[in-house]
């Protein structure tokens, strides 16, 4: 077929362009990719003969793929669409500002404003003003009484000015974000062949009729039909809810669908829909329709409802024919999936495209919380503040003057009142620290943008500050401590042991023959070696570079392994067994000329040599190769070349003769043994040459390295000796995953936690591993209670088999190079250069983040204190606020939006590395911070009073106290105004040390920002109190009083040094502020109702502990309900949900009631929202991962007690009846309502970090037992 098949296409093509269109509609390849398994191979077959018969009306060749013209690709670009979804538009400035005026302190300040506006015109003419009391008198000058409105609309312009700087700041933000995403969808590129050659292109380029390669580990990026494969298995869970995985083959099963992963082995396929016409790109367009007008929702909701039917019937016909193994209850799987799947989450978000993740990170936990308590205090303070204003207005007017209350009078008392209540609402307004958020947001996203530089793409904005507090590292060897360039260096060949490549003449031919045709077909054809891009460089390296040092082996042999590829191109392969963790070998078949077969293998030598019973000698001929052999042959040869680093692997083949029939290649134990070892070589993968320094810098740092690798021990020690993880003294361990598994786990081979204590303080380097003890040891750290601080722990991975334990760390590197499109999904972020010195930048930035939002908080909490504290008492005393509002608003400016932007942008010095990790549990403001706060707070508040009491005296000037209401401004309240800010100034250098460090001014002026801002704000203080006049209350001062609020101001970095004197030790009434909320604080009725809102919003959290009480109840009874009539009604639940889909918060729920049942977890683990992480892709869904275990007797690795819900299963397993059994009604309620215990590993983080893996591991485990209840229930109804 393959031979023949381009002369066809050439006719065929030549007499298409006659007609000059496509032999397929759209329509046509839709309704193709929606059916599955047999009914599209029938349909292939009835519409086009075969698949060589698809690609002739596709215009494309199975071999060669398109021609790569780009008039030819502009056609099929419109014809058929491009490979991309159109993202939802991102919300204008406009929309922004509206959002930002949406806060309440600022729209109290509006609506007071606008009052003492309307107030300010109105005068009273007969009146005689001293009949209102004689606060009311005293204005003699007419045009200071026109002035009034001065003071509304200054209010109201500096709220536009804080609105307007709040919605610029959104706007860049999610400016940034959108940039990002590009940047992580221009970085995805996929393999196709063009006129012949291999070529990747940019996901978005892929058209149909393109012929794709996908191999291991690919995200697949548009639907297809496949051409050829080997052992090809795909994980289709994220639109089918499945978990099996799917096996691809010419007979059974052609349709590979856009979003799924492939898991293992290698194929081609036609792609045959792109962008919103794949199946993730019509799942995203009944999304998108949702998000649409709501003036359309009505009729829309009615149609997409009809659509959904359509389609769902359409896939559960075909599903069920299809899957074998498909259970009557994933019919409901089926069914709700699209919707509930990771995918749908992610559309949703990606529509956003704001924030890639929504969980409150554990610092944004506590800021929220601070802020919560502080905002609580301010509103306290300006309540009292307004109320003693009012009261001493009303008893000094009508009690001590003993005034009537005339009606005359009566808008000016209420402009009194209205002026108390603007100066209550100041207080508020300085007291909220609404800089908290912004700050945060600014130091992430100025950290994340300056991290790209640094080669890491961040695509979760909290794994930055977590990885802060990262005090473990498992990483691991191959790519990211070594430099992943492969070179074999050592060879045992004809039985010799050449401790250099060998020269060709020094190898029989015989050998040489079997051995290059052996390396070339046994490697995946998508490795080769690439001629270097500069004169003089080292040649590059495509693919699997072990695959390469053989390549490049046979280079060094000075034969070409492209001759014999092109002899045997990858359709004329028998059979490939392709390398996957359980294998750890990979092996070819070849059908020979007489009808026999000849396999080709390749693996790890410990593992390979137990299989072969041969070896070929010096003279070409293979002798037996006893165990006694293989023992020597460990000895001498392979344990001193890992002693040596070097990885070993073993070629060998074996010949299957045509007399003996054909074998049963499905069996592999028969297959893959009686191997005649053709050689052993030992590979080198040097070390970086940055990464012992990296390292050293970590260990200092408090971080434990840890190695985790797939090779074998020796030579996992030595290169972690090379590295610096092992130091020749020490007493770390060394284990293999064998025996790391035999210390782990009890008689009955269930893991358990106490083992797993005694083994990882001291475990260092663990080789051998499968992904399934890389994922154990993580989440063993994890949840070990040894050492009282909780372990964080970042993870390193590049095969799609890491993905789990990617998921359960608290930070999931993937490398950006090497990496599989499953990693990266699964990871934090993404190194770029796969460099392990990178993830110590990473820390760094994480540290400072941290170390930012500390320095913001000491400056704005010093501020808060002293304005809240002055206006209070200023008002109580002399029955108004010495610092006015417009004032305090500008004041408010200074703290908030500048400060955070100088502080939050502090870049990250070496120091940061030379202090432990702070843990999850420090406060925010340590017992130093809080000195700092006090200290400066007590001196401002000693000048500021001595001032406003003392100070017409000491500058000789008239006092500005107890003034009418609308007299002139006082240079008096002028000077304290100039001091009050200069102060904030000064201290703002002050508040750049947080540890008690002597100077402040340590490397200054590597941040420009903060300079900018510091002399901006200083010129700009200049201007409003010399022009700013009655707007701002100032008057101009004279040069004298300058000199002395600039020295007033100094005083503040005299009096740090003072400060930092004092030893923190000494003071024990200090306390710490700014713990994170402990999940353990959170009943757990309210966790779970918690797990149904996008975020756990610790202010909500204290403002609706009524509604949510309320709502709880009423939940628990309708869905106790729900769950009762679906039994009583005797329809099945999807009768039960196309009924109810009128309304979707119903459908919803009953979802969620279905999934209860599905899953027998808590009910709200239905609704709970997916980690929302924005796609690395522009169609993109997370790899329901399960673990696949080499040992089948492992029991499976949840993140939650299996414990927990084994009795559920265990009750499960009735027989099954031919009647439904209604479960009594205790347990129905239970399995409805019981929410999961909060596991032990809950650390205070808002959300738990990581996927579950338990959904779906219970998901498979109720599928696997025909026998459930509610599978009896369904088929017999």
């Amino acid at each position: 077929m393959a031979n023949n098949s381009y002369s066809g296409v050439k006719n065929s093509v030549v007499e298409a362009n006659h007609d000059g269109e496509f032999g397929c509609t759209l329509k046509e390849l839709r309704a193709l990719m929606e059916l599955r398994g047999t009914e599209g191979i029938n349909k292939i077959g009835e519409s086009y003969g075969d698949v060589q018969g698809f690609c002739n009306r596709l215009k494309t060749s199975p071999t060669d793929g398109l021609s790569g013209q780009p008039a030819d690709i502009e056609k099929r670009k419109t014809v058929f669409g491009q490979n991309l979804i159109p993202p939802k538009k991102p919300k204008t400035f406009l929309q922004l500002v509206w959002e930002a005026l949406q806060d309440v302190t600022l729209i109290i300040l509006e609506v007071a404003a606008v009052v003492s506006l309307g107030l300010s015109f109105y005068r009273p003419q007969d009146a005689e003003r001293e009949d209102c009391g004689k606060a009311a008198g005293g204005v003699e000058d007419e045009t200071e009484s026109d002035a009034g409105w001065i003071e509304g609309v200054a209010i109201l312009l500096s709220v536009i000015c804080v609105v307007l700087v709040t919605a610029f700041n959104d706007w860049s933000k999610e400016k940034q974000f959108r940039g990002l995403q590009s940047r992580i969808e221009q970085e995805q590129k996929f393999t196709v062949v063009r006129g012949g050659q291999v070529i990747q292109i940019p996901v978005a380029e892929i058209v149909v009729g393109d012929v794709a390669q996908v191999k291991y580990g690919d995200l697949l990026p548009a639907d297809g039909v496949l051409i050829q494969g080997n052992d090809l298995k795909v994980d289709e869970s994220s639109l089918t809810g499945e978990s099996d995985h799917v096996k691809k083959t010419q007979q059974k099963d052609l349709m590979l669908l856009s979003g799924t992963h492939v898991m293992e082995g290698s194929g081609k396929m036609v792609v045959t829909a792109v962008g919103v016409n794949s199946q993730t790109g019509i799942i995203f367009t009944l999304l998108g329709s949702a998000e649409d007008d709501e003036e359309d929702e009505e009729e829309k909701k009615k149609e997409k409802g009809e659509k959904k039917k359509q389609r769902k019937n359409k896939k559960q016909d075909g599903s069920i024919e299809n899957r074998k193994k498909a259970k009557a209850q994933d019919g409901a799987a089926m069914e709700m999936q699209p919707l509930n799947s990771d995918e749908g989450a992610d559309a949703e978000e990606k529509k956003k495209a704001n924030l890639p993740k929504k969980e409150k990170s554990v610092l944004q936990g506590k800021l929220t919380k601070l802020a919560v308590q502080i905002g609580k205090a301010g509103l306290v303070m300006s309540a009292i503040t307004v109320i003693i204003l009012v009261v001493l207005f009303v008893v000094d007017t009508f009690w001590i003057q003993n005034l009537p209350w005339v009606k005359a009078c009566t808008p000016i008392y209420i402009q009194f009142f209205v002026k108390f209540f603007i100066i209550g609402v100041t207080v508020l307004v300085v007291a909220v620290p609404e800089g908290l958020p912004l700050a945060v947001t600014i130091s992430l996203a100025y950290s994340v943008k300056k991290m790209m530089k640094d080669n890491n793409l961040v695509r979760h904005l909290d794994a930055c500050e977590t990885m802060g507090n990262a005090t473990a590292i498992c990483s691991d060897k191959t790519g990211t401590l070594t430099m992943n360039r492969m070179t074999v260096v050592q060879a045992y060949l004809a039985g010799k042991h050449f401790k250099k490549v060998p020269e060709p003449e020094n190898i029989p031919a015989s050998i040489l023959d079997f051995l290059i045709l052996g390396i070339a077909v046994n490697c995946a054809y998508t490795t080769k070696i690439m001629p270097p891009e500069k004169e003089g460089g080292l040649p590059r390296q495509v693919g699997n570079k072990t695959e390469c040092a053989l390549l490049g082996f046979s280079t060094d042999l000075k034969r070409d392994y492209q001759t014999i590829r092109n002899e045997i191109p990858e359709e004329k392969l028998y059979k490939v067994y392709t390398f996957n963790s359980v294998r750890k070998s990979m092996s070819t078949v070849l059908k020979m000329a007489d009808g026999g077969y000849r396999m080709f293998s390749k693996g790890a030598s410990e593992i390979l040599l137990k299989k072969c019973y041969k070896i070929l000698t010096a003279n070409g001929e293979s002798k037996v190769f006893r165990p006694r052999d293989r023992d020597d042959m460990v000895k001498k040869v392979i344990e001193p070349m890992a002693s040596e680093g070097l990885r070993t692997i073993c070629l060998a083949y074996r010949d299957f003769t045509a007399s003996d029939g054909e074998p049963d290649w499905d069996n592999e134990n028969d297959i893959l043994t009686g191997l005649t070892c053709l050689c052993v070589v030992g590979i080198e993968d040097p070390v970086r040459p940055e990464v012992p320094d990296a390292i050293r810098k970590c260990q200092r740092a408090g971080i434990t390295v840890r190695m985790v690798t797939g090779d074998n021990i020796n030579t996992a020690r030595a290169i972690a000796t090379k590295c610096g993880i092992l130091q020749p003294a020490d007493d770390f361990i060394c284990l293999e995953g064998k025996e790391f598994n035999r210390r782990i786990r009890n008689a009955k081979g269930e893991i358990e936690q106490e083992r797993i204590d005694k083994i990882w303080p001291k475990l260092r380097v663990l080789a051998r591993s499968s992904p399934t003890d890389k994922h154990t040891l993580v989440k063993g750290i994890i949840d070990s209670t040894v050492i009282e601080q909780r372990q964080v722990v970042a993870v390193t991975g590049d095969g799609t088999n890491d993905g789990p334990a990617l998921k359960k760390a608290d930070v999931g590197f993937a490398m950006g190079i090497a990496g599989t499109d499953v990693a990266k999904e699964a990871s934090d972020i993404i190194l770029t250069d796969d460099n392990f010195s990178s993830i110590v930048k990473a820390v760094m930035w994480g540290r400072n983040v941290y170390d930012s939002i500390s320095k913001f908080l000491q400056f704005q909490l010093t501020v808060n204190v002293v304005a809240v504290i002055v206006a209070f008492t200023g008002a109580c005393i002399t029955q108004d606020s010495p610092l006015k509002a417009v004032q305090m608003l500008w004041v408010n400016l200074i703290m908030d939006t500048f400060a955070s932007l100088a502080l939050a942008t502090e870049p990250p010095t070496e120091a940061l590395l030379l202090r432990k990790p702070y843990g999850r549990n420090k406060p925010l403001i340590s017992r130093t911070m809080m000195k700092n706060i006090l200290g400066q707070g007590v001196y401002q508040l000693v000048i500021i009073f001595t001032l406003l009491f003392a100070g017409e005296k000491i500058f000789d000037i008239d006092s500005g106290r107890n003034t009418p209401l609308r007299a002139p401004p006082s240079e008096h309240y002028t000077i304290v105004f100039n001091t009050f800010v200069l102060m904030q100034l000064f201290n703002e250098i002050n508040a750049r040390k947080i540890h008690g460090e002597r100077n402040v001014f340590d490397g200054i002026f590597n941040n420009l920002i903060f300079c900018t801002i510091v002399f901006g704000t200083f010129i700009i203080q200049i201007v409003i109190v010399q022009f700013g006049g009655k707007p701002f209350s100032c008057v101009a001062l004279n040069i004298d009083q300058w000199l002395w609020c600039t020295f007033l101001g100094f005083g503040s970095l005299l009096w740090g040094q003072v400060i930092s004197s004092i030893p923190t030790s000494r003071l024990k009434f200090l306390k710490t502020a700014g713990h994170g909320t402990q999940k353990e604080e959170i009943p757990d009725e309210e966790l779970e109702e918690l797990d149904d809102m996008e975020e756990i919003d610790h202010a909500e959290r204290e403002l609706r502990r009524g509604q949510i009480l309320w709502f709880r109840g009423l939940n628990r009874i309708q869905t106790q309900m729900d769950v009762v009539s679906a039994f009583q009604s005797g329809t099945s639940f999807q009768g039960a949900l196309r009924r109810q889909a009128s309304n979707s918060s119903q459908q919803q729920h009953d979802i969620r009631v279905v999934n209860a049942f599905r899953s027998s977890i808590s009910l709200y683990e239905g609704l709970e929202k997916p980690e929302s992480r924005t796609s690395i892709h522009n169609f993109m869904t997370h790899p329901e991962f399960r673990i696949e275990d080499s040992e089948p007797h492992i029991p499976l690795i949840d993140d939650t007690d299996a414990e927990d819900d084994a009795p559920t299963k265990r009750n499960s397993a009735s027989p099954r009846n031919t009647t439904p059994t209604p479960p009594s009604p205790t347990t129905v309620p239970a399995v409805a309502v019981a929410p999961l215990s909060p596991s032990p590993n809950q650390n205070n983080n808002a959300v738990e970090s990581s996927n579950h893996l338990l959904p779906e591991a219970t998901k498979a485990s109720s599928a696997s037992m025909p026998a459930s209840p509610l599978h009896s229930l369904e088929t017999s109804l």
